[in-house]
């Protein structure tokens, strides 16, 4: 027998009778198989149940095996179905209880924030247990000092509100500033984290982090403030 009978034989589906399609370049290339839809899945199952040998028929227990398996897939497309229009439905819904939001303030963990002339900038220092003593620093865009504010040492969150007087009195322009904590510890000097307040303009839905903060984005629903730019809705520790 030439080589050529033997490579077209062995092309030959055992099941159909008709000849196998001749393998794609990239499955030569070691690609791997492609998967195969419900559908095909089927139709290559009733064809090995029409071409199968009537003295040796197709073991009934592999014949149940294919089955649970079409089902599992089956049953796996349909629940990732489901999962992504709940998730949709779930986003949306936060959304529209989200816009109950607008005109509210939210106090989020930031560094910077937009301040308006004449208007206040308000927000919390978390201190730690022990202190003795917090202050709080104001600095421009351009890295000068412009106030000083003393924070109550209490531990756990505590407020404090700038009107932008500066130390020696003056206005400040609007502008955006830069607020840092220390506080005084057991003797020892330590960063406290600060938290500043914004006004919920609008929300939206999206991909975006805390201006003020820094943040990476993160997926969901986010509020839109002046003062902080825009703010996730995950990231905001108190509603006012």
């Amino acid at each position: 027998m030439s080589t050529s009978s033997v490579n077209s034989a062995s092309n030959i589906n055992p099941y159909t009778g008709v000849a196998n399609p001749a393998p794609s370049a990239s499955a030569a290339a070691g690609s791997g198989v492609q998967g195969l839809s419900s559908n095909d899945f089927l139709t290559l199952m009733t064809a090995q149940l029409k071409n199968q040998d009537p003295l040796n028929p197709t073991d009934s227990s592999q014949f149940l095996s294919q089955l649970a398996q079409l089902s599992t897939v089956t049953g796996i497309n349909s629940m990732n179905t489901t999962m992504s229009s709940l998730s949709a439905s779930l986003m949306s819904a936060q959304a529209l209880s989200s816009a109950s939001l607008v005109g509210h303030s939210v106090l989020t963990t930031a560094s910077t924030a937009a301040y308006t002339s004449g208007g206040v900038l308000n927000g919390a220092v978390q201190v730690p247990a022990g202190a003795s003593a917090v202050a709080l620093t104001i600095t421009d865009a351009s890295g000068a000092v412009v106030r000083h504010i003393a924070v109550s040492p209490s531990s756990g969150l505590q407020g404090f509100s700038w009107d932008g007087t500066s130390d020696s009195g003056s206005a400040s322009p609007t502008g955006v500033y830069s607020i840092a904590a220390t506080a005084v510890a057991n003797g020892a000097t330590q960063a406290a984290s600060t938290l500043i307040q914004g006004t919920v303009s609008s929300v939206s839905l999206g991909t975006a982090g805390s201006a003020g903060s820094g943040a990476a984005g993160t997926g969901g629903v986010t509020l839109n403030t002046p003062e902080l730019g825009p703010v996730a809705l995950t990231s905001v520790q108190q509603i006012g």
